[in-house]
């Protein structure tokens, strides 16, 4: 797996992309947006953007930005381009390699920001016009654009988990309200099962949703600063065996190895599971349920606290960076600060209810959608992921392992232990072993 490349294939690469995209040139320069900062107005050319969001339920939204850019900068032409999101990293990767097609902005998923940073594909944002009043932006999802002490992306969207519950199946339960700790979710799946006759919580075998069980042990997948592989010290095998207790208990159905995480949502929209850990993206599905149909009936609590007493779930989301070599810095920083700006955010949050990054868009009338204010209150209390560069690639190690614990055919502590050789052999070689 390549993890970097050499000063001097950063150099060739940005020779041979100096006129990939971008067009006619309109004021690519040193790249510092001395004229989008000077004379916006004079700015001319075209700006490739690959866009990863959903096509059917996201995308629309994000091409009527793209228009009112288009009018506001009448001299500035976007080619849009709509990138399925489980292809564009390696697709980015490519093109940027290659110096043939990349675009000059792309909607960077948070775990492949510091990857593309490492690599030289992505320009240094620090001081340009595209990251605007930054002090405006939320903690967690600055953080997530940052990669040793530079800034490579600006927050376009951001999200976490919570625990999203079926109210009416609580109220015939007699759960009075969502649990707040996993010993708590295991004591009310027993009622529900009970009483309603529904199954407990739904856990997604996806490597993703594992973070706030190592999360409530106080732990994660990596102690970046000391450069310590820590999935399998004792704090993360207690919170993943926490998880499995779940399952075991009964509390969690066993999830199914292949594409476990949408029968798990099947079952919660059709009111045959009363917990989910889930995400802002997942409530649009969710209300097109059965169960949903009266969207009241949803609840939202912060995700559950391990044995430490405390609570966190990742921060998530997406970037908007610009290309190393793209040949119309100018044209990119205008088109990355008018679509990361708060009036843009709102008008998407309102749209289609994503969570923005900047704290002047979580207007009144933003926060009165129960989801949003329940997701943004979620975010106090969530962890920026480690701003490594091999971040993305750890979790598909970790998913092969995962899912076989959660599913019972891997021992907590075998596959923890292989997950961290794993990585110390392949992705992390100079981090010591936390035991």
């Amino acid at each position: 797996m390549r993890r970097g490349i050499s000063v001097a294939a950063v150099v060739g690469v940005l020779a041979l992309t100096a006129t990939a995209c971008g067009g006619d040139g309109g004021g690519g320069g040193g790249g510092d947006g001395s004229k989008a900062a000077k004379d916006p107005g004079s700015v001319s050319g075209t700006v490739t953007w690959w866009d990863t969001s959903d096509a059917t339920n996201e995308a629309p939204a994000f091409k009527k930005l793209v228009k009112d850019f288009e009018a506001k900068y009448p001299k500035i032409k976007v080619d849009y381009v709509n990138v399925p999101f489980d292809q564009a990293q390696q697709k980015f990767k490519t093109a940027a390699s290659t110096g043939k097609g990349a675009p000059d902005v792309l909607r960077s998923d948070v775990g492949w920001t510091p990857g593309f940073a490492q690599l030289g594909y992505l320009k240094d944002l620090t001081g340009t016009p595209a990251l605007d009043k930054q002090d405006d932006f939320l903690e967690g999802p600055l953080k997530n654009a940052a990669y040793e002490g530079k800034t490579y992306g600006v927050p376009q969207v951001t999200d976490t988990l919570g625990l999203l519950y079926n109210k009416d199946l609580f109220k015939k339960a007699g759960v009075e309200k969502p649990p707040a700790t996993w010993q708590e979710v295991k004591d009310a799946a027993k009622k529900i099962k009970e009483k309603a006759g529904a199954d407990g919580i739904g856990l997604s075998p996806d490597s993703y949703y594992s973070l706030p069980f190592l999360y409530g042990e106080k732990s994660d997948m990596v102690d970046a600063a000391a450069k310590k592989i820590t999935i399998s010290d004792a704090a993360s095998r207690k919170g993943i065996e926490t998880a499995v207790d779940l399952v075991k208990s009964g509390a969690a159905p066993k999830p199914a190895g292949t594409d476990g995480y949408n029968a798990l949502k099947t079952d919660f929209k059709n009111g045959r599971l009363a917990m989910l850990v889930d995400g802002p993206w997942a409530t649009k599905e969710l209300f097109g349920g059965e169960a949903f149909k009266d969207k009241g009936n949803l609840g939202i609590a912060a995700v559950p606290a391990g044995s430490t007493g405390v609570a966190g779930a990742p921060v998530g989301g997406h970037n908007l960076v610009v290309y190393a070599g793209s040949g119309n810095f100018d044209a990119s920083y205008l088109f990355t600060r008018f679509m990361t700006d708060a009036e843009r955010q709102t008008e998407i949050s309102k749209a289609i209810g994503l969570l923005p990054t900047r704290k002047a868009a979580y207007t009144p009338e933003v926060l009165a959608d129960p989801v949003r204010k329940s997701f943004h209150d979620a975010l106090a209390t969530a962890h920026p992921r480690p701003p490594i560069p091999q971040g993305g690639d750890l979790f598909t190690v970790w998913l092969q392992h995962y899912t076989r614990i959660l599913t019972l055919k891997e021992e907590p502590q075998a596959g923890l232990d292989a997950t961290a050789k794993e990585w110390k052999s392949a992705l992390l070689k100079d981090y010591a072993v936390q035991e």
